[in-house]
């Protein structure tokens, strides 16, 4: 008796990866081999690779300056004062901006912290990504921390400032009015001691013998590079322009990036508010002024390399600037505790 042929129907049967076609073995073989790679992440102790080149400007500006002062036969045939620190000559003067009277000296530099505080405060008052008390707070304290600097290298410090106590102790003096005072009357009477530049000036003398720091190029670095970290992150993260991540050291000794530490929903609530805009958009009319006041900063620092203080005085006002912009920005990456309390640009 013959048995009926099986029922027909699909057959099973083994499929070797071989017997896939290219394109499957393709997308299969893409889709399991496609991985992120993150990009290297900075040391905290040392500047992004962003702020190292924003930081080399100051530098190369003052060496600029210097070249073009030693180069410039205007600027050779003007005498140097050692008295007003400076190639003023008055109407002979090289320039227009080596005259200590020129507007820009008066209404800009000479009340230079006005003008950085002001473009500080409307930029973080008014920009849409500096949104949270927490962050208006910070920021805050960031900017008391170095008007703090500002204050004890320039204007006072228990005292005479920082940078009168400097010169005295490397031997300066009030000349005009040391002149006028006998060594047993300076003595008791404390002139030497209690003696501030302002008051020299008004006593109708001037700083003679000591090393002066030079005031312009402390306050036109630091005010300018403040106002980058404030603005640069914070608009950087927003429109996305910045990529790199600051590094930070959190409380069990891991490094992370920076916003490894700000809840997620909120991050990236930010992130998409300001995405698709371009860097002149996502400045605001605050991170415009801001820019503005950058721009004068870097000018008029140029000008004083130019025509201003000998080669050493600069350098110092650059090295206490550089430090109290290192304890203010990079010192706290470093530090939870420090951190939790001023926080980070942008974060």
């Amino acid at each position: 008796m013959d048995l009926p042929p099986p029922p027909s129907g699909p057959s099973r049967r083994h499929v070797s990866p071989s017997s896939l076609s290219p394109s499957s073995q393709t997308v299969h073989i893409s889709s399991s081999t496609t991985t992120r790679t993150a990009p290297p992440r900075n040391n905290p102790l040392l500047p992004t690779p962003t702020e190292l080149a924003l930081l080399s400007i100051y530098p190369l500006l003052l060496i600029f300056g210097t070249f073009f002062a030693v180069l410039s036969p205007d600027v050779q045939s003007s005498t140097y004062n050692p008295l007003t620190q400076s190639h003023d000559q008055g109407s002979l003067s090289p320039s227009y901006f080596a005259r200590k009277n020129n507007l820009f000296n008066v209404l800009f530099v000479k009340r230079g912290w006005g003008w950085i505080t002001f473009s500080f405060f409307l930029f973080i008052f008014t920009h849409p990504a500096v949104r949270t008390s927490a962050q208006k707070s910070r920021a805050t304290i960031r900017w008391a921390v170095v008007t703090a600097w500002w204050v004890f290298v320039t204007q006072w410090f228990f005292g005479p400032a920082i940078i009168d106590r400097g010169f005295r102790f490397t031997g300066g003096k009030c000349q005009v009015k040391m002149a006028e005072i006998s060594e047993k009357d300076a003595g008791d009477v404390g002139v030497k001691e209690v003696f501030t530049a302002a008051a020299c000036k008004s006593a109708g003398g001037r700083w003679s013998g000591g090393h002066d720091i030079s005031g312009h190029v402390f306050l036109l670095v630091l005010g300018s590079c403040f106002l980058l970290q404030e603005v640069g992150w914070v608009v950087g993260r927003w429109v996305r322009f910045v990529r790199e991540e600051r590094a930070v050291v959190m409380a069990d000794g891991a490094v992370k990036g920076a916003t490894a530490e700000v809840e997620r929903e909120v991050r990236y609530q930010g992130e998409d508010m300001g995405r698709g805009a371009g860097v002149m958009e996502g400045l605001g009319h605050g991170g415009k002024v801001a820019v503005g006041v950058v721009g004068l900063c870097a000018w008029m620092l140029l000008m004083t390399a130019i025509y201003f203080h000998t080669w050493f005085e600069k350098l110092t006002g650059l090295l206490v600037a550089l430090t109290a912009l290192y304890t203010t920005y990079i010192l706290p990456r470093n530090v939870p505790a420090l951190r939790s309390i001023i926080g980070l640009p942008g974060i």
